[in-house]
């Protein structure tokens, strides 16, 4: 896995807020290597921010990765998206779910939010 570039706030758009590693740990009642590997997966997304890897709080709901995130992210990966840019895609504002693509995926519309990204790639 390729090191991520450090994203500055303003930068892109992104969540208001975002959670170290050892805080996805605890917070997922995992070991850091684990949380590792579910980034090497695909199944979580993680940037480098102020020289920290951090995730997107609201894509880990209480004690669990939001259900359909693996799905999106492997879609994106698979149509070529960096981690950077399946950020950018996440988080970016759309009128006609509404509100972006995160916040969807932790409702009743994340199947549309996979059709979506499986849509990305063509």
């Amino acid at each position: 896995m390729t090191e991520p570039r450090d994203v500055n706030a303003g930068e892109t758009p992104g969540p208001a807020e975002w959670l170290t590693l050892p805080d996805v740990a605890e917070r997922l009642d995992l070991g850091i290597s684990k949380v590792h590997q579910m980034i090497r997966d695909r199944a979580l997304l993680a940037v480098r921010r102020d020289g920290i890897m951090r995730v997107p709080a609201e894509l880990v709901a209480n004690s669990t990765v939001l259900k359909h995130l693996p799905g999106v992210l492997t879609l994106l990966h698979d149509a070529g998206y960096n981690d950077q840019e399946a950020l950018e895609w996440l988080y970016t504002e759309d009128d006609t779910l509404p509100g972006s693509p995160a916040a969807a995926l932790a409702g009743p519309r994340a199947t549309e939010v996979k059709r979506r990204a499986q849509a990305a790639g063509f």
